[in-house]
């Protein structure tokens, strides 16, 4: 039996995001049959933004060797120790909206989600034109968040997620109030 038990996290997960606002869309697991490396992806979005443009896309990418080291730690230690907080997986959350005929000016928008995630949700803001045709480009808005969640606290039950889900949110509710403007509507 696994020291961390992997998918009743992202079980625990998606029922703490619904309590954060959040409503579930869909849910996928892949593992890598050669090197055993897994992946579980959540598609989600804000309770509110059902049918609208915005999606969120959560991703825990599962590094089998980080795992494998982490129980061998947790194998040498005493019962009553605390295990190294040396071991982590990465949490990525990616916002998706449509092309946006209208897109945003790029500095403000990471400078405005830079204060909505604050330091402990550090938010990459990019973008990609696309020209179809010469005089009507397309811009792809790309916004990324990625947090490292500690195998130690995990296995402590001291992994805490409410903050980052309060941002997550928040970060959504902007996006959503700002892309009518953006789309053009």
């Amino acid at each position: 039996m696994a020291i961390i038990d992997v998918p009743g996290f992202i079980s625990d997960l998606k029922d703490h995001a619904v309590d954060h606002g959040f409503h579930i869309h869909d849910e996928r697991h892949f593992v890598e049959t050669y090197s055993m490396r897994q992946a579980w992806e959540v598609d989600f979005h804000p309770e509110e933004g059902c049918g609208g443009p915005l999606d969120l896309h959560l991703s825990l990418e599962v590094d089998p060797r980080v795992l494998l080291a982490f129980e061998d730690a947790i194998m040498e230690l005493d019962p009553e120790e605390v295990p190294p907080d040396e071991y982590f997986f990465p949490l990525v959350f990616n916002w998706a909206l449509p092309p946006l005929p209208a897109g945003p000016d790029l500095l403000v928008l990471a400078t405005e989600l830079a204060g909505v995630g604050g330091p402990d949700l550090p938010i990459e803001v990019s973008a990609i034109d696309s020209y179809g045709a010469v005089n009507a480009p397309e811009r792809s808005l790309t916004v990324v968040a990625r947090r490292q969640i500690s195998l130690s606290q995990l296995i402590q039950n001291e992994e805490e997620l409410c903050d980052t889900l309060d941002r997550c949110l928040a970060v959504s509710r902007y996006l959503l109030e700002r892309a009518p403007a953006w789309l053009g509507d």
